[in-house]
């Protein structure tokens, strides 16, 4: 996966910070701590899982889905745009 390599040290940064927020759910799960902020923690995460997603799987149909060694037509182009528009709407 050549593009997950090219943007490793990104990819892990996002990581790490998902990593924290599910910590953070965690110890406040432990701590017995109202539900609300628990419940926006959760939604954050949630968020951040599913924007690295998105960004791995675009990653994935520009460097693997689509030749990037050939140029693409204009419709292929406009297909392939409105195709990562549908994931990222879709894990938003």
């Amino acid at each position: 996966m050549s593009h997950t390599i090219r943007n490793k040290k990104k990819l892990l940064d996002r990581v790490s910070r998902l990593r924290g927020q599910i910590d953070a759910i965690e110890r406040a799960l432990e701590q017995e701590q109202e539900p609300g902020p628990i419940l926006q923690t959760m939604a954050a995460a949630r968020g951040a899982l599913n924007g690295l997603m998105a960004e791995v799987i675009e990653g994935h149909i520009r460097h693997h889905v689509v030749d990037p060694a050939t140029v693409a037509s204009d419709t292929q182009a406009e297909a392939i745009e409105a195709l990562v528009d549908v994931v990222k709407s879709y894990l938003k």
